[in-house]
């Protein structure tokens, strides 16, 4: 009997380990910034939309459905905020520089999603990179690499 309530115990009420909850902020963080991306040039955000969930999908490995619900979340979150620094303090306390140079890249997919380059957008992703510590060389080279159309 005690080990049953012992197995209840650890089943519904074990806590997540921390490497748990930081990945879970990390992946907040960057969907985060991929859906402020979004917002940048008020055109074509479905198409943002869709490019945000394939990205996240693909580098959490995550179902459409998980995709979803941490997108609506690191939403929530986004607007909740006054600053990025929320989020790059995250990122830049778990990524390497390779791994931020291709977050870079992502935010630069996103803002081709549209077949566009705002103004606005390009200076979103300036920003991000600097608060990342990307190098100028490397925004460049993520820049052309994301281009669908080079």
């Amino acid at each position: 009997m005690l080990e049953q309530i012992k197995l209840f115990f650890e089943k519904h009420l074990s806590l997540a380990s921390p490497e748990v909850v930081a990945e879970a902020r990390l992946q907040e963080a960057l969907t985060a910034l991929m859906t402020e991306m979004m917002t940048m040039d008020d055109v074509c955000q479905d198409v943002g939309r869709v490019k945000i969930l394939s990205l996240v999908k693909k580098c959490f490995s995550l179902s459409t459905e998980q995709a979803e619900t941490l997108m609506t979340n690191a939403e929530h979150k986004r607007r909740q905020a006054v600053d990025y620094y929320e989020f790059t303090s995250t990122i830049n306390r778990c990524l390497s520089p390779e791994e931020k140079i291709k977050f870079v890249k992502s935010l630069w997919q996103i803002a081709y999603a549209d077949g566009n380059i705002d103004p606005q957008e390009e200076y979103m992703v300036r920003k991000i990179a600097d608060l990342l510590g990307v190098a100028h060389s490397d925004f460049i080279l993520a820049k052309l690499r994301a281009n669908p159309n080079p």
